[in-house]
């Protein structure tokens, strides 16, 4: 059974120390680009959403935990994990509600966090001929995707703080790829309020953008039980080996958080908007059937049936925006902070971490 294997890219950066062994969603003996490039699109974007909106909003987690940005020469390093939650209603989709043009096939499907059930069958059926048959896959039943953030804080004149996330390029095995890097910023707007040094209490803006990029190769390869008349530009041992998938995914973050700092103990919380973004191309020669006519009308796979992913257009994953809450407590012992949290949002994010932080 031939199949195209999609190793989750965005997932990838969980192979590090925070990892749990969830780095890769494969997706067995379904061709989705066999289909095409218009419907085949479609179906990975339809799959893969919940994970990428749920991988969105956990890079927009653990910012911040006090709304008392440090004095001018503090600073803190603080790790932290996030695990963005897939809603259930994002188990599964309507293969009729995609718009498919060249697949026939309706039913419900799951989505990559749906049950662990094979989806309906699609045919790509052009005059008769049958040129792609494929069921859609099961889900994986995972609905909690880590994310660990690793970021540093540095204090500012006039009540500001500048932070940094950054991961430099950190190549995994199966040919992947990660970077990542953030910028953020929080103001005092307490330090305006006559006798705030006077209160136990802190509010400050926040803002925070956070952008990763990654590679990770695919395999989708011509079947053997359909006959090949490439020319000699598509060598089948090696036209098709430099299939990639390439993904960027863009985290937006701001807002007003305030903070009740007593000793040793901080209550913290934040209310603002949150925005994520998630893009995906192809990059390399892909191999799908086309219709021949002559001796008999039957399927093969020759040279105008590659597509190239340079001329993909990339697609935009589903993106999701709106309101964001949290809540969350700190403790801090000498330099020493660990903290948790809970963001309410359409993906809600259970946050941890802990850290140091001086002044």
């Amino acid at each position: 059974m031939n199949r195209l294997k999609i190793n989750w890219l965005l997932l990838s950066i969980v192979l590090m120390p925070f990892t749990i062994n969830i780095s890769r969603a494969q997706i067995d003996n379904v061709d989705f680009l066999r289909a095409g490039a218009t419907d085949g699109m479609k179906i990975i974007e339809a799959y893969l959403t919940p994970w990428a909106n749920a991988f969105g909003a956990g890079l927009n987690g653990s910012w911040y935990n006090t709304a008392k940005p440090h004095k001018f020469g503090g600073f803190d390093i603080t790790a932290g994990i996030n695990a963005g939650v897939v809603p259930k209603s994002a188990g599964t989709f309507n293969v009729s509600d995609l718009g498919l043009t060249t697949l026939s096939g309706s039913g419900t499907a799951s989505t990559i966090s749906g049950p662990d059930i094979n989806g309906p069958e699609l045919k790509k059926i052009v005059s008769g001929v049958t040129l792609a048959s494929f069921k859609l896959p099961p889900g994986t039943e995972w609905r909690y995707i880590p994310v660990p953030t690793l970021q540093a804080g540095l204090g500012l004149p006039l009540g500001t703080e500048i932070k940094a996330r950054y991961i430099p390029k950190i190549n995994f095995k199966d040919d992947a790829d990660v970077s990542l890097w953030g910028i953020g910023l929080m103001h005092s707007i307490m330090q305006y309020i006559p006798g705030n040094k006077l209160l136990p209490v802190d509010v400050s803006l926040f803002g925070g953008y956070t952008k990763l990029e990654g590679n990770v190769a695919v395999s989708l390869q011509p079947d053997p039980a359909v006959t090949q008349n490439y020319s000699a530009q598509y060598n089948p041992a090696t036209a098709f080996s430099d299939q990639k998938i390439a993904a960027s995914v863009n985290a937006l973050n701001v807002g007003v958080v305030a903070s009740l700092n007593v000793p040793v103990v901080t209550i913290y919380g934040g209310l603002g908007y949150s925005k994520t973004q998630t893009k995906i191309a192809l990059e390399g020669n892909f191999p799908t059937p086309v219709l021949v006519s002559t001796p008999v009308p039957h399927a093969e796979y020759n040279d105008s049936g590659v597509m190239k992913g340079s001329s993909i257009e990339p697609i935009d994953i589903k993106n999701f925006s709106g309101l964001r809450a949290n809540l969350g407590i700190r403790i801090k012992l000498a330099v020493i902070t660990i903290h948790a949290d809970y963001t309410r949002a359409q993906y809600n994010v259970l946050s941890a971490g802990f850290g140091i932080s001086f002044r």
